[in-house]
């Protein structure tokens, strides 16, 4: 970066200088040392995305009158706890479709089926998945024991229960879209009991959710880069674009007793922070509690 380019740039600022950069655009600070602590805890540029409904729509420069650092900080505790909910009902998730798809696969198509490029819709998406988990796999010997004993015992082939063990949730998702439609379509009813192309839809969006969540990214007021398929009757209840979709499929994924314990854990988290929640920035209807627990209720297990 050349000088000319330095001087174009912000100068950075203190502790002290930012949150007198927050008073000066409106935002009412309760505390400044407890603010000033704050920002040495969080980044002033990720804390402030949290303030961007709090703009006024007439000079964005300023906040509005009701805003104020508490609440700002308040929404920001809200996302964290809303992502580390999500993470470990992902979890929960992700482990049971590696289970269903590692076991079909083995049993309809043989251990070492996800090899054979015939079992797959796209050949060249399945030659670059086999790079890619050649990739992962070599990554993960030095880490993973098990991986290691199948080298030694097997010459590197290793059997999909094993390879799929290494493999991340996006890597799954896209080994199940490139299968061939009689196994997506099995996995998909015997399963979860959905069409496939659902089920696709909905592993992206998840693993992308899953990402976010990990990388301490934000879900408040930001839409899902992938929109999740819905049925037609949840199209008019749901805008697929914000963070209650997902919580929506996510439900649907969950066994009956997950399920109802995500909607408890749900709840509370709600009723925390209700009162600085725009409903609206994470796409909330208003019977949500209901709609997912009568959505839980016709599940089977």
């Amino acid at each position: 970066m050349d000088s000319e380019d330095e001087l174009k740039m912000k100068p950075p600022t203190t502790y002290k200088e930012q949150v007198e950069i927050y008073k000066n655009r409106n935002l009412h600070v309760e505390n400044s040392e407890y603010a000033e602590k704050f920002l040495q805890r969080v980044n002033y540029y990720r804390l402030s995305a949290y303030a961007l409904t709090f703009k006024d729509p007439l000079n964005t420069d300023q906040y509005m009158g009701h805003s104020s650092f508490n609440k700002l900080t308040s929404l920001y505790e809200f996302d964290r706890r809303l992502r580390h909910l999500l993470l470990g009902v992902l979890e929960t998730i992700e482990i049971a479709f590696r289970t269903h798809i590692s076991y079909e696969i083995a049993h309809k198509l043989g251990p070492l089926g996800y090899k054979d490029k015939e079992n797959f819709i796209d050949e060249k998406y399945h030659r670059d998945f086999l790079v890619e988990l050649e990739t992962i796999i070599s990554r993960s010997r030095k880490g993973e024991l098990f991986i290691e004993h199948h080298f030694k015992k097997y010459d590197g082939n290793l059997p999909i229960w094993a390879a799929i063990e290494v493999t991340p949730f996006g890597f799954i998702s896209k080994l199940y879209r490139n299968l061939n439609e009689d196994v997506k379509k099995h996995i998909a009813k015997t399963y979860y009991n959905i069409p496939y192309r659902y089920l696709e839809s909905w592993l992206q969006s998840l693993s992308n959710v899953r990402n976010v969540c990990a990388h301490y990214g934000r879900l408040y007021n930001k839409k899902l880069i992938f929109k999740p398929r819905l049925f037609r009757e949840e199209m008019r209840q749901i805008d697929n674009r914000m963070t209650y979709a997902a919580i929506y499929i996510i439900q649907r994924l969950l066994t009956r007793t997950d399920g109802n314990r995500f909607v408890t854990d749900l709840e509370a988290l709600i009723l925390a922070f209700e009162d600085d929640i725009d409903f609206s920035c994470i796409g909330f209807p208003i019977n949500w509690n209901e709609s997912l627990l009568k959505l839980n209720n016709k599940k089977q297990l």
